[in-house]
């Protein structure tokens, strides 16, 4: 069989077209590729951005900010020493940016200055730490991206 210009290009068209759409196909079905938003309410969450700039503002302007260490009970998040920690209230959030279900947000509720999260809580790898908390009326928020 003979092949002319025509028949090439309509091939070359048929076969490109082909490439893409497995591609496609592979990228929206196989799991490996699965990527979550980071919140589900993105939108609501863009608008209040400003009022987190702020936080983090009022954070910076503290003697001393929100540390972290691991330890081989788990992880420690120290806050500053020269406040009360019975008077701070908020959250703290973990984000697992690989996998959702490991997701969790737990109340601020201290007696120290620091809270443990057990080890058992999180996995090794990548972690998004965000702290929301109030002291004295006051918001302040501590976000960092850690390795577990």
């Amino acid at each position: 069989m003979k092949l002319n210009w025509g028949t090439g290009i309509v091939l070359a068209f048929i076969g490109f077209i082909a490439f893409i759409l497995y591609f496609v196909i592979n990228m929206t079905t196989n799991n490996k590729y699965n990527h979550d938003l980071v919140t589900e309410d993105y939108y609501k969450a863009e608008l209040e951005y400003q009022t987190d700039i702020d936080k983090e503002n009022n954070a910076k302007s503290l003697s001393k900010n929100i540390m972290y260490k691991k330890t081989n009970e788990g992880l420690v998040v120290y806050f500053p020493e020269d406040i009360e920690p019975e008077k701070i209230t908020g959250n703290l959030f973990l984000y697992r940016p690989s996998n959702k279900q490991l997701d969790f947000e737990t109340t601020l509720s201290l007696s120290k200055s620091h809270l443990l999260i057990p080890d058992k809580r999180l996995v090794d790898g990548r972690w998004n730490i965000k702290v929301d908390w109030q002291y004295n009326g006051k918001s302040y928020l501590f976000k960092e991206d850690i390795i577990y």
